[in-house]
């Protein structure tokens, strides 16, 4: 909120320039034999409006029961881990029951390392968009890099929004559409150097998977399953590497998914 708060009181404090901007572009539109006001009147009526705002509600009520189902499911999960605990150690002599508690404690402590992970590169997104914007001049440095922190959370969406709104931003305040092109293109190379190269690197070393199937993953699992199935793509691969590795017939499979020498180690064994 203090990002898009700061954003928000700069557009107040420049309405009337923003106005002029607008003024501005729609007389030279209007030497051209186009008529922006009226283009913008026709686009833009009551009926759109309602539209938007019923498509907005929607997204917020969805995203209120996803949280809430989620939460339920949570608590549930937690009260349940110390009777299940005790149930699988009873299964056969207790062997079967111990590799399965081992396996779902191994995947815990691998998605622990992936979020703070996925945490530390937020942060450098941020403090990069930050820096980016001192270096280029372009107000409310630090909103921006708030907001590319939190927007760096929702894959593929929240970058594009990350670099969208100062991108829009800076053709408002330089008045240019190349110093806008500057920021576009800043800071989707930024984007780009982190999430698509140093972030899976990064990921892949710490929790022992490949960092090219980290980056398959999310792209996979966000074409089937859109912003929900990039979130849990490299989850579902940690769990996958983990799970295959205790077991002998798939444990080529672990392999595979595998960055370094652990799960070959795990495998000899």
């Amino acid at each position: 909120m203090l990002g898009f708060g700061g954003i928000a009181h700069w557009v107040i404090a420049n309405a009337a320039r923003l106005q002029g901007l607008y003024m501005h572009a729609a007389d030279q539109l209007e030497q051209r034999g186009l008529y922006a006001a009226e283009l913008f009147a026709e686009q833009v009526n009551v009926l759109w409006l309602v539209q938007v705002l019923r498509a907005i509600g929607g997204s917020l009520q969805g995203v209120l029961t996803f949280s809430v189902v989620t939460f339920v499911l949570v608590i549930l999960g937690l009260l349940e881990a110390e009777p299940l605990q005790r149930r699988l150690r009873r299964l056969g002599d207790g062997t079967v029951g111990a590799t399965a508690i081992d396996t779902v404690a191994e995947i815990a402590e691998r998605l622990q390392t992936y979020m703070l992970v996925r945490l530390g590169m937020s942060v450098l997104t941020g403090l990069a968009f930050w820096i980016f914007a001192a270096v280029d001049g372009l107000e409310l440095q630090r909103e921006w890099g708030v907001i590319a922190f939190v927007l760096n959370f929702i894959p593929f969406i929240g970058s594009f929004v990350a670099t969208l709104l100062p991108t829009l931003f800076a053709a408002a305040q330089f008045e240019s559409i190349s110093a806008a092109l500057v920021v576009f293109i800043g800071l989707n190379l930024l984007q780009f150097v982190i999430g698509s190269y140093i972030e899976p690197r990064v990921a892949g070393t710490a929790v022992s998977v490949s960092p090219f199937m980290v980056l398959f993953a999310v792209f996979f699992w966000g074409m089937l399953w859109d912003i929900a199935g990039a979130f849990i793509g490299v989850p579902i691969l940690i769990t996958l590497a983990t799970v295959c590795a205790r077991y002998r017939p798939s444990r080529p499979i672990a392999v595979l998914l595998s960055a370094g020498t652990t799960t070959q180690v795990k495998a000899d064994q």
